[in-house]
């Protein structure tokens, strides 16, 4: 019997290969030959045939986070490593000039395999679309982020934040708590609004089936890009997470595709009867700047484009801030001298009021603005993220076929010791314009880099330097976990394995 399971498990395992190959690579010859083109690379040892390294990996999200972040430590004398998921390779870089010469170079601007699998909730939308879609989108909605448009979402970033404030208020002198989800549901409300014009109200309704859709479709989307094996679709949803996946999937576009369709009959409404509003001004969102907005050929976005953006703007614009907040949250509590000066300059800038934040203040907060970027440099949103190497090239003297995968760690670069000596000390002092001089910039990428860094990039410091401003405007901040306690999980985002946990008390003004 027990030599029939055995012999059974061979041939499922067989398959599985089998399946495996045809899924990922249609050419068996382009695998061999691109194992022969990058033996030279360093890498880990063993690496298995058609599995690569696969079964080295750790599983527990955490666990595999530091094991890449140790590999870069090994490797770091080294210009670059390989690494082979399955039959896909991944070149991992972790240094300014190796990143350089992918990012800047526009040869390399296709998202890596492991995006595809992003694309049944995102479409080819920014974050995921290649080539002339992305030139050709990236152009038609860059004036979307201009600098007098987000200015209009700072009522909102205001008013969102002012909600936060209450909630907080109920934990200030009670003792310890996990703050990470009252700012993650602040950033929520931000985003729906600004980009949908739709309130949602997660601050006051974390049980929504929507916010809990959002979130458990990225932890979905994360374990399979960790797991080859589930790669193929029919074993996917055959014995994986298919099945929930589509669940999730139907309520996120179901929802989105309602708020679109309201609010196009909104904008179409709003152009016959310039009257329909009875003289107020209706807030603008990024979904009606998409709604009229048109290529350099006069060509407007289909309600399918409309729906990727949105779904684009939602996924990326609300957990990348939420938890760069929440790090410098962190930060913030355990350097009580860093604390005093950014109390110091909201004094100079507000005084004793309690009004809400402008542009002018914006500005003038250039301290908070340094903290911000040192949260970001030790705790990059994005922990790591790929691009495909679309032709033939040498990186360092390496030769590097097409097809491969680019793997880049902002963790890893930003703890580069030539830049940023001391690595691991949180020093805001660091990102001063006389201290940032000569510095590489590729040495500082929690946006990436190149043609095609972060369009949002604006909007996630202003968000930042609105939501941290208001709550130490009204509170003094404590952190109760050390720093070694806090165990990153390097996903889609960078989140602390059990929250950020602090106490707060309130300033008398």
């Amino acid at each position: 019997m027990a030599q029939e399971v055995g012999e059974l498990l061979g041939i499922v395992f067989v398959l599985f290969l089998i399946l495996l190959v045809i899924s990922t690579h249609p050419s068996l010859s382009s695998y061999v030959s691109k194992w022969r083109q990058m033996k030279s690379i360093p890498g880990l040892s063993p690496t298995y045939p058609l599995l690569g390294n696969a079964l080295q990996f750790k599983s527990n999200g955490r666990d595999f986070f530091c094991q890449l972040i140790e590999y870069t430590n090994v490797f770091r004398n080294e210009p670059l490593m390989k690494l082979w998921v399955g039959p896909v390779p991944f070149l991992i870089l972790f240094h300014a000039e190796t990143i350089e010469t992918v990012l800047n170079n526009p040869k390399h601007m296709d998202k890596a395999y492991a995006y595809k699998f992003l694309h049944p909730w995102l479409g080819t939308g920014l974050l995921t679309s290649t080539g002339d879609k992305w030139r050709r989108r990236r152009k038609m909605l860059t004036p979307t982020f201009h600098f007098s448009i987000l200015t209009e979402f700072l009522e909102v970033m205001n008013e969102q934040a002012e909600v936060l404030i209450e909630k907080l208020e109920k934990q200030a002198g009670r003792g310890a708590f996990n703050c990470f989800s009252y700012v993650t549901l602040c950033a929520l409300d931000i985003i729906c609004e600004t980009a949908m014009g739709k309130k949602i109200y997660a601050q006051s309704n974390s049980d929504s089936e929507y916010v809990l859709s959002v979130y458990r479709m990225t932890d979905i989307i994360i374990r399979r890009q960790r797991m080859p094996w589930f790669w193929p679709d029919i074993i996917y949803y055959l014995l994986g997470e298919g099945r929930e996946h589509n669940r999730r999937l139907k309520v996120l576009h179901s929802f989105t595709e309602k708020v679109i369709k309201e609010r196009a009959e909104h904008v179409s409404d709003a152009e016959s009867d310039s009257e329909s509003d009875q003289g107020t001004k209706k807030r603008r969102a990024f979904l009606d700047m998409l709604l009229k907005a048109t290529d350099e050929d006069g060509n407007k976005l289909t309600p399918k484009d409309i729906q990727e953006e949105v779904d684009t703007f939602m996924f990326r614009g609300h957990d990348t801030t939420a938890a760069s907040m929440n790090w410098a949250i962190h930060l913030i509590g355990s350097h009580p001298e860093v604390q005093r000066k950014v109390q110091q300059e909201l004094l100079e800038v507000f005084g004793q009021s309690n009004r809400p934040i402008n542009t002018e203040d914006l500005k003038r907060l250039r301290y908070l603005e340094c903290v911000i970027k040192e949260s970001l440099r030790l705790f990059p949103a994005v922990p790591f993220f790929a691009r495909s190497i679309c032709e033939e090239c040498h990186i360092k003297g390496f030769k590097v076929p097409k097809g491969a995968n680019a793997v880049i760690i902002p963790y890893a670069v930003h703890r580069d010791p030539r830049y940023f000596p001391d690595p691991e000390e949180f020093r805001p002092e660091r990102f001063l314009p006389e201290n940032s001089e000569g510095r590489h910039a590729y040495a500082f990428i929690p946006f990436s880099a190149g043609l095609r860094n972060c369009i949002g990039q604006r909007f996630a410091i202003m968000e930042e330097k609105v939501v941290l401003a208001s709550i130490l405007r009204n509170f003094s901040v404590e952190a109760t976990q050390k720093r070694e306690e806090l165990h990153p999980v390097g996903e889609l985002i960078l989140r602390p394995e059990k929250g950020i946990w602090i106490k707060l008390e309130n300033r008398v003004h």
